[in-house]
C-alpha cells in the first residue's frame, strides 16, 4: 500500500470517528422522535444539531447543519456547512458552503449544488450529471463516480474511479489497481441501501464526454489510454509500490540483541529499585526498617497475610464502587443532585488513589522490603560489618533478586512470592501500628 493510499484510508477513518462524536440530541426547538423533518415552509435561523433515525430537510437552514442519523436527505437549502455521519446521504437541494461527511453511500442528485469543498470518506460517492461542486473534492472511498461538474480539483483515493463530468482544475486519482482487487465489485458487501448504488469498474475510467482543465495524475502498473482531448494539461502515471510495505519485515533480533535487551532490562530494574529504596530509607527509615523486621520475625505469617491483603484490595475496590453508586442513586432520588455528584467525584478519586497506591506498592515497595532483608542475611555471613550500612544491604539484595526474577519460566513465580511476602509484612506492620493507636486512645480516655 502506497503512502497516498494510506493517507486516504486514514482520511476515511478520521471522518468516521470525527462525525460519530457529533452531538446526537434531538434537534433544537424541542424536536423529538426518530424521524425529523424540516418542512418546506420552515426556516431555521441558526445552526442545527440533529440525531435521529432519519432526517429530511425540505426547508431552509441559515446556519450549519450537524447531523448523525441512519438516513439523511437534503431537498432544501443549507446556507452554512453540512457535517454528517450516516448510512446513506442524498443531496437533491443545495449546501452553500462545505460538506464534510461519512456514509456508506453518498449520492448527489442531478439538481444538487455544493457551494464550496466536498470532503468525504465512506463506501460509495456518486455525483450525478447536472450536479455542481463549487470547490474541491477530497474523497477516500471504495468507489467514486463523478458525472457532474467540479469547479476545483479532485483528489481521490479509491478502488474504482469513473469520471464523465467536467473538472476545472486538476485530477489526482490514486486507485488501488492490485490484481487481488480485479473483478471484485467495490460495493458487493454491506447493509442494504435506500438509494441505488452504481456499479463502478475497478481501476480508472474516463469517459470521452469528460473534460479536465488541468493535469491528470493516476496510479497504475501500466500506461493507460484515455480519450483524446479530455485532459487539457499533462497526464502523469505514478507506478504503485506495494512491495515496500507488504514484503519488508523487521529483521528478527539476534541472540546478541536478545542478550543486550535482557542486560539492559536487568540494569534498569536494579537502578530503579535501588534509587527508590534509598529514597524511602532516607525519608521513612523507621517504616522501612519496621517492615523488614516484620518479614524477618514473622516470615510465614507474612506470606499468609499477603494473600489476604491481595484479596482485600479487590474487595475494597468493590466496596468503594458500590458505595459510590448507591450514594449517587439515593441522593439523586432525593433531588440532591449536588451531593450525588460530589459522592461520585469522591468515589472516583478514592478508586484512583487506591489503585495507584497498590500498583506502586506491588511494583516497588514489596521488592525493596524483601531485597533489604535478603541483603542483610547474605552480608551477615560474608561481611558482618556491612549489615547496618545504609546502601550495601539494599544493593546486594536488589541485584540478587533482580537476577532471580529475570530467569525465564521461573521469574514470574518469584515475583508473586516476593509480592505476597512484602504485602504480608506491610499488613502486619500496619495492624501493629493501628493497635498501638487504639491502646493510646483507651489510656487517654
Amino acid at each position: 500500500m502506497s503512502h497516498k493510499r494510506k493517507f486516504f484510508s486514514a482520511l476515511a477513518i478520521f471522518m468516521l470517528v470525527a462525525l460519530t462524536i457529533v452531538p446526537t440530541a434531538s434537534a433544537f426547538e424541542g424536536r423529538e422522535g426518530n424521524h425529523v423533518v424540516i418542512e418546506a415552509d420552515e426556516i431555521i435561523e441558526d445552526d442545527l444539531y440533529i440525531g435521529a433515525e432519519s432526517v429530511t430537510v425540505d426547508g431552509v437552514i441559515k446556519g450549519d447543519l450537524f447531523v448523525g442519523a441512519g438516513t439523511v436527505t437534503i431537498n432544501g437549502t443549507v446556507e452554512g456547512d453540512l457535517m454528517v455521519g450516516t448510512q446513506s446521504l442524498v443531496i437533491n437541494g443545495s449546501v452553500e458552503d462545505d460538506v464534510r461527511g461519512f456514509a456508506a453511500a453518498f449520492q448527489l442528485g442531478s439538481d444538487a449544488k455544493i457551494g464550496d469543498d466536498l470532503l468525504f470518506g465512506g463506501g460509495s460517492l456518486e455525483a450525478k450529471s447536472g450536479s455542481l461542486i463549487g470547490g474541491d473534492i477530497v474523497v477516500g472511498a471504495g468507489q467514486v463516480l463523478v458525472a457532474g461538474d467540479t469547479e476545483g480539483d479532485i483528489l481521490a483515493g479509491t478502488g474504482a474511479f469513473e469520471l464523465s463530468g467536467n473538472v476545472t482544475g486538476n485530477v489526482s486519482a490514486y486507485v488501488d489497481s492490485s490484481t487481488e482487487n480485479e473483478g471484485v465489485p467495490p460495493m458487493s458487501f454491506g447493509p442494504s441501501m435506500n438509494i441505488s448504488i452504481p456499479s463502478v469498474s475497478p481501476g480508472i475510467t474516463i469517459d470521452k464526454a469528460a473534460s479536465i482543465g488541468g493535469n491528470l495524475s493516476y496510479t497504475a502498473f501500466d500506461e493507460l489510454s484515455f480519450p483524446a482531448g479530455v485532459v487539457a494539461g499533462e497526464t502523469l502515471r505514478v507506478e504503485p509500490n506495494y512491495a515496500e510495505y507488504e514484503y519488508d519485515r523487521p529483521t528478527p533480533p539476534t541472540a546478541s540483541d536478545m542478550a543486550g535487551f535482557w542486560a539492559l532490562g536487568l540494569l534498569r530494574t536494579i537502578i530503579t529499585l535501588t534509587a527508590i529504596g534509598l529514597l524511602l530509607g532516607w525519608l521513612f527509615p523507621n517504616f522501612l526498617a519496621g517492615a523488614e523486621y516484620k518479614l524477618q520475625t514473622e516470615t510465614m505469617p507474612s506470606l499468609g497475610w499477603g494473600v489476604i491483603a491481595y484479596a482485600a484490595f479487590y474487595f475494597a475496590l468493590l466496596v468503594i464502587f458500590t458505595a459510590m453508586i448507591l450514594g449517587a442513586i439515593i441522593f439523586g432520588f432525593l433531588s440532591l443532585g449536588g451531593l450525588s455528584g460530589t459522592i461520585v467525584v469522591l468515589g472516583l478519586l478514592a478508586l484512583f488513589a487506591l489503585i495507584v497506591g497498590f500498583i506502586l506498592t506491588v511494583a516497588y515497595l514489596t521488592k525493596i522490603i524483601v531485597s533489604l532483608l535478603g541483603g542483610k542475611l547474605i552480608l551477615a555471613r560474608v561481611k558482618p560489618e556491612w549489615v547496618n550500612h545504609k546502601v550495601y544491604p539494599l544493593l546486594v539484595g536488589v541485584i540478587l533478586l533482580s537476577l532471580i526474577m529475570s530467569i525465564p519460566f521461573v521469574g514470574w513465580l518469584v515475583k508473586l512470592i516476593v509480592v505476597l511476602f512484602g504485602l504480608g509484612a506491610l499488613w502486619l506492620l500496619g495492624r501493629e501500628q493501628f493497635g498501638k493507636k487504639e491502646e493510646v486512645a483507651v489510656v487517654e480516655v
